[in-house]
Parts: structure tokens; C-alpha cells; sequence
């Protein structure tokens, strides 16, 4: 059984909203990730093509290091995001392509731009190099006290075992012909629930739960697509849906088990917790050693320049 997926209500994102803020710091930037220094791309093969531009299987690589643990996790179940990542990648990749071809790197304002976005990123990076966290914080005492002040607002969603048939189709010509095969096997299954996972194991094309008689583990409900998302809020356990179309293809569901809606013990925040308390008091060191930095030499500002440019501004 997978673990349970933890739901943040909007008094605990606090927390959480400061360690994505520093894990996707400007730097960290997945398409950098997998160029050299002096900007040539490393060699790789192609993960996606269009025209002359190509995504590597590098690049959605590192796309997946800079997520945390529980994003990379919903993200790697939902083909559809990541179909929609590698389209956006490829247009921008071909929109750049044209833009070098007219020298828009060289135009004064990018130019004024480039090293603007580049000094903060040597901000950015270099200050969290002196903002280091200590590698025993929190300590369990300290992970004890969070827990407990935010408990009421940590919660695992009501969870959903399902199982699927899944036929793709993603061709205008073949889609008919895929239904009317969805639908014979929607009916054998509704007919036999307990051959389900045989049928899924002969017919559906997610070969990954195939191998599992069709079973997808459990799961919160906003982590399926909308479409069966819709279905199996209405399922109850043990039937079987009609065949729902989503963007992929045709998906006969099976609801197998349902847990309610809890509130989250300690063990199930603890990553999610201890990286939350980490990036806090990440953020309180780096603000500290900004502070001395304005404490160790004599501070002035010119009001006279400063009127100056607010006038010229107006």
C-alpha cells in the first residue's frame, strides 16, 4: 500500500510555502541543469523533437530533482503534465531559436536584463551557502512541538484503491473503434467484478498496473485526471464504471477499497515537516547575516539623490 498523501490546510502551507520557495530558487533551474559551463548542451538522446530543437531525457531528469519528494511523486503518475511540460519546452526552445537569429540576445535592454537575473542568482546561490542549516535541526523534541501546534491542520485526504482498464486513443480515426471495444469490456467487468484484474491483465495498455491485475494503489482524489476523477467520487466500492475518455484514451474503472479522510500522525509529516522547519529556519539565518552586513559599515543615504529620482521618476 502506498503512503498516505498528506493534505496541508492553508495554517500549515506557511510552513511548506518556504521550502518550495528555496528548492526552486532562481539557479536551480531544471534546463540549466544539463548544460556545461560554457553553455554547450551535453549530448543526449532525444526524449521529444520538433523541427531542430529536442528535449533529453537529462532535461525532465532534472525537472524531477529540483521537485520534492511528494510533487515528483504525483507528477510521475500524470503523463498528461508531463506530455504538457515537454510541448511548453519545446516552444520555447524554438521561440529562443528564432530570437537568437535576430540577435535579440545583443539588444541593450535583454542585455541590462541578463545581468540583472544573473546577479541575483549569484545572490541567491551564495547566500544560501552561508545560511547552511545545522544537520541535527529540527531535533525530534522540535519536530514534536510543530507537530502538535499545527495538528488540527495536517490531514490525509480520503484515499481511493483503484484499478483500471486503460485503452489508448489518442487517434481521431481509431476512436470508435477503441469505445465500442471500452464498452464490451466495461460490460464483462460490471457482469464479473471479480475478473477484473484477469481483463486488466490481458487488455489494459498501462502496462505498469496491467502487471498489477489493473491496480493503481491508493490514492487522493485530485491525483487521477478530472475526468475519472468525477467517476470515482461516484463509485462505491466494489463496481465497476462505464468507460470514461480522458485526452489519453479510454479508462474502465474498478473502485476497490475506500479509506476516509484523517488527521496525519507524525511519521506521515515528518519529511514534509522536518523540510518545512529546515527552509524556516534557513530563511532566519540568511535575513541575520544580511542584517550584519548592514551593521559593519557606517550606513547613509543621500535624500537629496534620493528626492532627486523620485521627482525624475514621476
Amino acid at each position: 500500500m502506498k503512503k498516505p498523501t498528506v493534505v496541508f490546510s492553508a495554517a500549515a502551507a506557511g510552513l511548506l510555502v518556504v521550502a518550495v520557495v528555496l528548492g526552486l530558487r532562481p539557479g536551480n533551474d531544471p534546463v540549466a541543469a544539463v548544460q556545461t559551463a560554457n553553455g554547450v548542451s551535453v549530448e543526449s538522446p532525444s526524449l521529444a523533437r520538433l523541427g531542430s530543437q529536442t528535449v533529453s531525457p537529462d532535461e525532465l531528469k532534472a525537472l524531477f530533482k529540483a521537485m520534492t519528494p511528494d510533487v515528483r511523486q504525483q507528477l510521475r503518475g500524470n503523463r498528461a503534465a508531463l506530455e504538457g511540460w515537454i510541448r511548453a519546452r519545446l516552444a520555447e526552445k524554438a521561440v529562443l531559436e528564432q530570437a537568437d537569429a535576430q540577435g535579440w540576445r545583443q539588444r541593450p535592454d535583454v542585455e541590462r536584463q541578463t545581468r540583472a537575473a544573473t546577479e541575483q542568482i549569484v545572490f541567491r546561490d551564495y547566500l544560501q551557502s552561508v545560511s547552511q542549516v545545522p544537520a541535527g535541526y529540527p531535533s525530534e523534541e522540535e519536530l514534536k512541538q510543530a507537530y502538535e501546534a499545527g495538528k488540527a491542520n495536517w490531514t490525509t485526504p480520503t484515499l481511493y484503491r483503484v484499478s483500471q482498464i486503460f485503452l489508448a486513443a489518442t487517434e481521431p480515426q481509431t476512436v470508435e473503434a477503441v469505445r465500442r471495444q471500452a464498452v464490451e469490456l466495461s460490460r464483462k467487468a460490471q457482469a464479473s467484478p471479480g475478473e477484473f484484474a484477469a481483463l486488466a491483465s490481458r487488455f489494459s495498455q498501462d502496462r505498469a498496473s496491467a502487471e498489477r491485475g489493473g491496480d493503481s494503489g491508493m490514492q487522493p482524489l485530485q491525483q487521477f485526471v478530472p475526468q475519472v476523477r468525477e467517476t470515482v467520487a461516484r463509485l462505491k466500492p466494489g463496481a465497476v464504471s462505464e468507460p470514461v475518455q480522458s485526452a489519453a484514451g479510454f479508462h474502465v474503472i474498478k473502485l476497490t477499497e475506500q479509506q476516509p479522510a484523517r488527521e496525519a500522525t507524525l511519521d506521515e509529516v515528518r519529511a514534509q515537516l522536518t523540510q518545512a522547519l529546515r527552509a524556516q529556519r534557513q530563511e532566519q539565518i540568511a535575513k541575520a547575516y544580511l542584517d550584519g552586513m548592514l551593521d559593519t559599515a557606517t550606513l547613509s543615504i543621500d535624500g537629496a539623490q534620493l528626492s532627486k529620482v523620485l521627482e525624475e521618476t514621476h
